[in-house]
C-alpha cells in the first residue's frame, strides 16, 4: 500500500511539473531580469536602463505571465479563435506601444532641449534689448525733452527762473536789510542781541512780497488784456503803491549801499530825490527786464499752483496733449494682456510637456492591462495607441464602452 500511495504521488508530481512547464521557465527569467536592474556598475548605468528598459521588460513580463495562464484557459473557452486572435493583435500592440515609448522618449528629450534653446534665445535676446534700452536712453530722453520743450503747454521752464529769481532777490534783500532790521528790533524789544530767526524770518517775508510783486503786475496785465477801464485804474493804483513800499524799504536800502561808490566816483552831492529816483528807476528797469524775458509766462503757474486751478494753456496744445493723456490712461491694458498670454502659453506648454511625459508610459501600462484583461474577460480595454492624454482621463467611460460597466442610469 505505502507503494502504491508513493507511486500515486511521483505520479501526480510528475503531472503537476508538467502542468506547470508553461510559466515554470518565467520565473528564472523574472529573477535575472530584477538582479539585472538591481546591480548596476554606475549610476548612469542604472538611471539608462530604468529609463529606457524598465517599462519594456515590465511590459514584456506582463504578457508572458497573461499569456502563457491563458493557455490553461484555451480549453475551456468558446471562440477560441477570436480569442487567441484578440491575444496576438495584443502582443502587435505591445510591440508597437514599446517603439512608441522610446519614440516618446526621443521626441520629450527633443522637445526639452528646443525649450532650453528658446529660453536661452529669449533670454539673450531680453539681456540685448536690455542693454540697447539703457545705452539709448539718455538719447531717447533728450529727444523727448526737446520734443516737449518746443510743444506748446505749461512753461515749466519760466516758472522755475521765475522762483529761482524771486529766491535770489529776496535773498540779496535780507542781507541789505539785516543790519536795518536787527537795529529795529534790538529797540524795540530792548536787548543786545539778535533772535537766530531772524534772518530765515526776514528772508521768507521779502520772498512773499517779491512774489506778491509779480502777482500785482499779472493783475495789472490781466487788466489791460480784457480792457476794463475801472480794473485798470485800480491796478494802477496799486501798482504805484507796492512799488513806493519797495523803493522805499527795499530798493532804497540797495542804492545807499553803493551811494558811497556813486559819490566817490563823480563827486556828486546825493540827496533823498536823487536816491529815491535812481529806486524808482531800478525798480522799473528790473521788473520790466524780468517781466518780458519770463514772468508774464512764468507768473500764471505759479498763482494756479498757489490758488490749485488747472493752468489756461492754447487749443493747439490741448488737442495735442489729449492723445498723449489717452495713452497714459491705458498704459497698464497692454502689461497685464501680456501677462494674460504668457499664463495661458505656460499652461498649454505645461499640458504639452505632461502628454510628452506620461502617454509613453501610459501606452506600456495600457498594454499590461489589456493582457490582463483578455486574461480575465476575453476583451481589451483599451483602443491603442493613446493619441492624447484625454483617451485615458475617463476610465469609466471606457469600462462602459466595452461592456464592462453598467451606466449610470442601469446602476439605480
Amino acid at each position: 500500500m505505502e507503494q502504491m500511495a508513493t507511486l500515486a504521488t511521483d505520479q501526480w508530481q510528475e503531472i503537476f511539473k508538467i502542468l506547470l512547464v508553461p510559466i515554470k521557465w518565467i520565473i528564472p527569467l523574472q529573477k535575472a531580469l530584477i538582479d539585472f536592474f538591481v546591480h548596476s556598475s554606475s549610476a548612469w548605468g542604472a538611471i539608462g536602463k530604468y529609463l529606457f528598459l524598465f517599462f519594456p521588460l515590465l511590459l514584456l513580463l506582463g504578457a508572458l505571465w497573461c499569456t502563457q495562464l491563458s493557455l490553461y484557459t484555451v480549453p475551456f473557452r468558446s471562440k477560441r479563435i477570436n480569442f487567441i486572435t484578440t491575444l496576438l493583435l495584443a502582443w502587435w500592440d505591445g510591440a508597437r506601444a514599446v517603439w512608441l515609448f522610446w519614440v516618446g522618449l526621443f521626441r520629450l528629450v527633443i522637445v526639452v532641449l528646443g525649450w532650453i534653446f528658446s529660453v536661452a534665445r529669449l533670454a539673450v535676446k531680453f539681456i540685448v534689448v536690455t542693454l540697447k534700452h539703457i545705452l539709448l536712453a539718455p538719447f531717447a530722453m533728450t529727444g523727448r525733452m526737446t520734443k516737449s520743450f518746443f510743444r506748446p503747454g505749461v512753461p515749466w521752464i519760466a516758472f522755475l527762473i521765475l522762483v529761482f529769481w524771486c529766491m535770489l532777490e529776496a535773498g540779496i534783500f535780507s542781507f541789505v536789510l539785516f543790519p536795518t532790521i536787527s537795529e529795529v528790533l534790538m529797540d524795540i524789544v530792548g536787548t543786545d542781541e539778535v533772535s537766530g530767526l531772524t534772518s530765515p524770518l526776514l528772508y521768507v517775508f521779502l520772498l512773499i512780497i517779491i512774489m506778491g510783486s509779480f502777482a500785482a503786475l499779472q493783475a495789472l496785465n490781466d487788466a489791460i488784456r480784457t480792457r476794463k477801464v475801472k480794473s485798470i485804474i485800480q491796478m494802477v493804483v496799486i501798482e504805484l503803491i507796492v512799488m513806493g513800499f519797495e523803493v522805499m524799504f527795499l530798493y532804497r536800502e540797495l542804492v545807499d549801499a553803493i551811494t558811497p561808490w556813486i559819490v566817490q566816483q563823480t563827486g556828486m552831492r546825493v540827496g533823498m530825490f536823487f536816491t529815491l529816483t535812481v529806486s524808482s528807476f531800478g525798480w522799473i528797469a528790473i521788473r520790466g527786464m524780468t517781466w518780458f524775458l519770463f514772468a508774464q509766462y512764468g507768473t500764471p503757474p505759479l498763482l494756479a499752483l498757489i490758488s490749485r486751478q488747472p493752468v489756461e494753456q492754447a487749443e493747439g496744445a490741448q488737442r495735442e496733449a489729449a492723445p498723449d493723456i489717452r495713452e497714459v490712461s491705458r498704459w497698464w491694458q497692454q502689461p497685464i494682456q501680456d501677462f494674460k498670454n504668457e499664463i495661458d502659453w505656460l499652461h498649454r506648454k505645461f499640458n504639452e510637456l505632461l502628454e510628452f511625459l506620461t502617454l509613453p508610459i501610459l501606452q506600456v501600462l495600457a498594454v499590461i492591462l489589456n493582457f490582463c484583461t483578455i486574461l480575465l474577460t476575453s476583451k481589451p480595454v483599451f483602443n491603442l495607441p493613446f493619441k492624447e492624454l484625454k483617451d485615458v482621463m475617463d476610465t469609466r467611460e471606457i469600462l462602459v464602452a466595452r461592456g464592462l460597466a453598467p451606466k449610470r442610469g442601469d446602476e439605480a
